[in-house]
This record gives C-alpha cells, sequence and structure tokens, in this order.
C-alpha cells in the first residue's frame, strides 16, 4: 500500500508520473534501465475540494478519477468538538511516554479552550499544540495543564469568563443587569465550544432544550440559536 499525504499539493508534473505508473503498472528507478513492475493499492488524503481543483486545472482530472474508487470524507475537528477531550488525553498519554515527559491532565478550562478553538489544522494541529505544549513546561511540578500554558491563538479564541475591567465592569452594574450580562457571555462561550449545537449545548449546562432557546431569546441571543448544526 502507497500512501500519498495532501495530494492536492503534488505538483502537475508529478501527477502525470504517478498516472503512468498506475496505468502502466510499472516504472524506471533512477539511472535504471529496466522497467520494474509494480503492483501497489494507493491511499490518498486531501484536505481541498479535488473535483473542485481538477475542474479548475489545479489537479489532473484523469488521474482524479483513477484515484477516485473509494472515497471517505472525515469530517474536520471543529465538527466534532465532543472528541477533542478524548484525542487531547490520548496525545498527552502518547506524547509523555515518547518523550519522558511527566504525564499532566488538562483543567476544565483548558480544554473547554480547546473545544472552543477552531482548528484550522485540524487534528495534527491539535497534537502539535499538546506537545508543544508539554515540551514548554518541561518538568514544571504542575500536573494541571492550565489555560496559561496553551498557545496564546487558542487561548485568544477560548473559553472565558470576562476578568480585569470586564470584571469591574459587570461589579459596578445591578446584580440583575450583571447577572443577564454574564450569563450572555457564558451561554455564547458555551455554544461556540460546541460548535453552535443547542442540544449539546444543554445537555453539558444541565438545562432542557426548549428551556435554553427560551433563555437565549431573553438574553438576546438569537442569532447562536440559529446557529445549531443538524
Amino acid at each position: 500500500t502507497l500512501m500519498f499525504d495532501e495530494i492536492g499539493d503534488m505538483p502537475l508534473e508529478t501527477q502525470s508520473k504517478i498516472l503512468r505508473v498506475l496505468v502502466d503498472q510499472r516504472f524506471k528507478r533512477v539511472g535504471g534501465d529496466s522497467a520494474v513492475s509494480v503492483d501497489v493499492r494507493i491511499v490518498t488524503t486531501t484536505s481541498i475540494d479535488l473535483l473542485a481543483e481538477a475542474e479548475a486545472g489545479n489537479f489532473r482530472e484523469d488521474l482524479f478519477h483513477r484515484l477516485n474508487v473509494v472515497s471517505i470524507a472525515a469530517p474536520s475537528l471543529a465538527e466534532r468538538r465532543e472528541d477533542i477531550p478524548a484525542l487531547a488525553a490520548y496525545y498527552i498519554d502518547r506524547i509523555s511516554r515518547s518523550s519522558g515527559l511527566p504525564k499532566r491532565r488538562l483543567s476544565n478550562e483548558a480544554l473547554a479552550a480547546l473545544q472552543t478553538y477552531h482548528w484550522p489544522g485540524n487534528v495534527r494541529q491539535l497534537r502539535n499544540v499538546i506537545e508543544r505544549t508539554l515540551i514548554l513546561m518541561g518538568r514544571d511540578p504542575a500536573l494541571e495543564i492550565a489555560c496559561e500554558h496553551l498557545p496564546g491563538e487558542v487561548i485568544d479564541e477560548g473559553f472565558s469568563i470576562p476578568a480585569g475591567e470586564g470584571l469591574e465592569q459587570i461589579i459596578a452594574l445591578p446584580l440583575r443587569e450583571a447577572r443577564e450580562r454574564f450569563e450572555r457571555e457564558y451561554l455564547i462561550a458555551q455554544i461556540n465550544r460546541f460548535g453552535g449545537n443547542i442540544s449539546r449545548t444543554a445537555t453539558f449546562i444541565g438545562m432542557e432544550r426548549s428551556a435554553l432557546h427560551r433563555k437565549l431569546k431573553a438574553l438576546g441571543v438569537n442569532g447562536a440559536a440559529r446557529a445549531e448544526s443538524a
């Protein structure tokens, strides 16, 4: 089995060579004179729309149809945020063992930040973030990974409750207004954490789905409610 990772990035010239090998089932080694027969199964991955690229002339259409025998669409990590805790724990354990680093656990706040981040690099980026965090923590005696240990780009989008000046502003408000503002920020953060899925958000925060809809409407967060995924 021959694996081509991100085949959409392959130059057109190389695509032509791969297609020729697939058609002829033989190739010549660099510097060789005789053809070598091959019988391989090809597996490829891509994060782009190859058909659209082929139609645009950026990918060989004949190679696309030659490869597109069985197509499996994998959802992005942002679409499967409920998998992030298990994946993060797996990478923490694996990287800690292979690198001889202390095994740590994620704090609830750090885990919420990971679940809120949009992950343009998908699972690979999650693995890199975990590895970078563990390496930078080094022999730090703390067994818990806090938000402060995570990269800035994750924290910037991550789950947070207003602090600093934001907290001072809330404290300055009457109780009812302060509670409403906190509830609004909290619910928006949780909805983002679960990718706009109201049902998952309701389950996590311990509310009935209908009650959450009413609360969102009362707080003026109707746009978030409409963002619920199928």
